[in-house]
């Protein structure tokens, strides 16, 4: 379990930008990608806002045939997956493919292919169903088909955690390279769960933000005024590597990931544990299993997802866990631009944390006007700031009360 990970390649679907560079322009200025629902009549609902993708096209990465037995979800993970194999300068011909394996996240998985084929149900009967509805709404496919298409033989698996899915998928697939069961992995999440009836769900939970007259300005966590998270889509996806191997083949790297940390707050279906035990184990956890003191921590990209509950508990728990040097952070939340993603949110703000260090600036958290005295970190404020970070920290917390920390630092080549 000595061996060393690290991080080699980066893939991104989100509602600020398709590609690494513009999703990395748009979180340092700071635009938001929150907008009226488009994809389905939303006017009934009592939230009509999200962070939609419009115009991904599969095809751009898929042949058209194979894209219309997926489902949403799974297009956007084999997208990001391709970039991140790219990126990361791999070729599956010159490399061991049974030493190469996929791990991905989903909460929800195929919602929008098991809508559409209900309605067909309903409308026209049994036999007009889809052949492809179970393989396309399944949640593993998004891992089944990135094997697929990069022919990997290595482990291949798929973690269903709610909205802590892709930061275990991660932390998994860094225990199965420490262990030395493979040398790559391809890890994350994806998510597309923009739909009628999670939409509808959520709203009856009361859980949405209901601020539709201004999409941009909706999603604000630790401010004062916030009322409740928005749905975002997309797919975030990382290449981690052994060390060695990355070495030997003369990879950039990104950071290397020194910490997995998770616990089950053990409290309530949805609502955090409200002295913010679980979270702070987690974190802690992630701590130790990095080998470092809180003091050195420079940055959290925090869950943080604009619901009253847990951006407070996630700011107790974060005092909790770091004590004076909690003043000393510097915390962010990507979700105040792209919304939650859901089973995606992990990766997705673990890259973003990735190219704050890679930029050494902390991207902002945007539409924080009014300090609310329980939240009442350093949260970066609308603005991005430059920043020195040598170690962060990346949290996912989600329904059940599961949570999962994420440790990298600055690769230095030492």
């Amino acid at each position: 379990m000595d061996r060393r990970v690290v991080i080699t390649g980066i893939g991104v679907i989100t509602p600020i930008g398709s590609n690494k560079e513009e999703f990395w322009q748009n979180l340092v200025t700071g635009r938001s990608g929150i907008t009226t629902v488009t994809g389905f009549d939303a006017s009934a609902y009592s939230c009509r806002i999200a962070g939609e993708i419009p115009d991904f096209e599969p095809t751009r990465y898929i042949e058209k045939r194979e894209a219309r037995k997926m489902d949403r979800f799974t297009q956007f993970a084999v997208a990001a997956a391709l970039m991140a194999w790219q990126d990361a300068g791999l070729d599956k011909n010159e490399i061991d493919r049974d030493a190469a394996g996929v791990i991905v996240g989903s909460g929800i998985g195929g919602i929008k292919t098991i809508e559409e084929q209900h309605r067909i149900l309903l409308e026209k009967g049994p036999r007009r169903v889809s052949p492809f509805l179970v393989p396309a709404l399944i949640a593993n496919m998004a891992a089944g088909y990135i094997s697929i298409m990069l022919q990997l033989r290595g482990p291949n698996l798929t973690v269903v955690t709610a909205c802590a899915s892709s930061n275990h998928a991660i932390g998994d697939a860094f225990r199965v390279i420490q262990r030395g069961d493979a040398e790559i992995i391809v890890a994350g999440g994806t998510e597309a769960a923009v739909s009628d009836i999670a939409f509808a769900g959520f709203c009856s939970a009361r859980a949405l933000s209901q601020r539709n007259d201004e999409p941009a300005r909706a999603s604000r966590p630790f401010d004062r005024e916030r009322d409740g998270f928005v749905m975002g889509e997309g797919s975030g996806i990382v290449i981690l590597e052994s060390l060695d191997h990355a070495l030997k083949r003369g990879a950039q790297i990104y950071a290397e990931l020194i910490g997995y940390g998770m616990s089950g707050d053990a409290y309530h279906v949805t609502a955090p544990d409200p002295d913010g035990t679980g979270a702070c184990l987690s974190m802690q956890r992630a701590l130790d299993d990095a080998g470092i003191k809180p003091g050195a921590v420079d940055y959290i990209n925090a869950h943080g997802t604009s619901t009253e509950y847990n951006d407070r508990i996630e700011t107790l728990a974060i005092k909790k866990t770091f004590g004076e040097h909690a003043g000393e952070l510097v915390v962010s939340s990507t979700k105040s631009m792209i919304g939650h993603l859901l089973g995606a949110a992990g990766a997705v703000e673990l890259i973003a944390t990735l190219l704050c260090m890679e930029h050494q600036t902390v991207h902002p958290t945007i539409n924080y006007e009014y300090p609310d005295p329980d939240c009442d970190l350093d949260y970066v404020p609308n603005q991005a700031r430059a920043r020195q970070i040598n170690v962060a920290l990346n949290n996912s917390f989600g329904f059940g009360g599961t949570n999962a920390t994420l440790a990298v630092k600055r690769y230095l080549d030492k």
